[in-house]
Order: C-alpha cells, then structure tokens, then sequence
C-alpha cells in the first residue's frame, strides 16, 4: 500500500512538473494586407511574440531603437523574440515603412 501511495505521488509531482516546465507566455502577430494584426500588443516580461507573415509579400519587424530585427520574411516565414524588459517597443517593416506597431512590456 505504501509504495503504491509514493507511485502515485511521484507520478503526480513529475506530471504537475512537467506541465510548468518550460511554459512562457507567449504571442503571435499577423502580417497581412500590409498590416501587423495587433497595433499594440501589451505583455508581461518574459513573453516571446512571434511574427507570421500571412501576407503574399515579404515584410520585416524591426524594432525602431534596433533591440530585434528579422531578415525578409516571405509568406509563412515566422520571427520570434523574447522580451525581458518593461518598456514600449515600437516596430515597423523596414519594406514597407507606413507599416508600424508596438509591444507594451509592463513589470
């Protein structure tokens, strides 16, 4: 009886910590139609937001003050960053400059 007790707490520790290891807040953007879905995404730090090009073009994201910047993304090409730090980071399509938006880091 005791071993089966400490099986099935054992069994119950390793799924509950197999189920928070590794989960980070995490979002997606949209590129389509020479737009970013979320004109202002607001986020926790440590949330990494990944950008989708949808649209049939390559877009970039580049951050104004230069903290990421992606390569040409053609359609369905992905670009990922994590944001570790508060602040408001400002970003456009370096193809496409009328194309802005932000990510809202907030402590």
């Amino acid at each position: 009886m005791f071993i089966r007790i400490a099986l099935a707490l054992v069994a119950g520790f390793a799924f509950t910590t197999a189920a928070y290891a590794g989960t980070q807040p995490a979002e997606t953007v949209h590129i389509g139609n020479f737009m970013f879905d979320k004109t202002t995404l607001t986020v926790s730090p440590g949330t990494t937001v990944t950008w989708v090009n949808d649209d049939d073009i390559p877009h970039t994201v580049v951050a104004r003050d230069l903290s990421f910047r992606s390569k040409a993304l053609d359609t369905g090409d992905r670009f990922s960053f994590t944001f570790a730090k508060p602040g408001q980071f400002v970003y456009f399509c370096s193809l496409h400059p009328h194309m802005t938006a932000s990510v809202v880091v907030k402590g």
